[in-house]
């Protein structure tokens, strides 16, 4: 905003200078003044322009998929499942299934 205040102050003191030329002026004052005009109002015109927007297509980036974990644990309630859950954690409780986590919480085991 403050820009446009500028350009329009400079366009006043531009077209105030050209109107002060007498009828009577020569070739070299008229020339003058339309350079002036012409500077003035191309400043005006480009400060009160719209800005350009261009809109670029985004360039696509390969995202890869995220390995595929395979674990082996047997059919729950089965005897070898028992086996497994019984091997793999100390805390496991054949009764209900669970063992207790590093978190405190107990698990199903898988």
């Amino acid at each position: 905003m403050r820009t446009l205040s500028s350009f329009a102050a400079a366009a006043l003191i531009f077209s105030a200078a050209t109107y002060s030329a007498p009828a009577s002026a020569g070739g070299g004052d008229a020339l003058l003044g339309g350079v002036v005009g012409f500077a003035a109002g191309t400043l005006f015109g480009t400060a009160t322009a719209r800005p350009r927007y261009y809109y670029y297509e985004p360039v696509p980036v390969y995202v890869a998929p995220p390995p595929v974990a395979y674990s082996y644990a047997p059919e729950p309630w089965t005897p070898e499942w028992y086996a497994y859950c019984g091997k793999r954690f100390v805390s496991f409780d054949a009764r209900s299934g669970t063992y207790l986590g590093h978190d405190g919480y107990r698990r199903m085991c898988h």
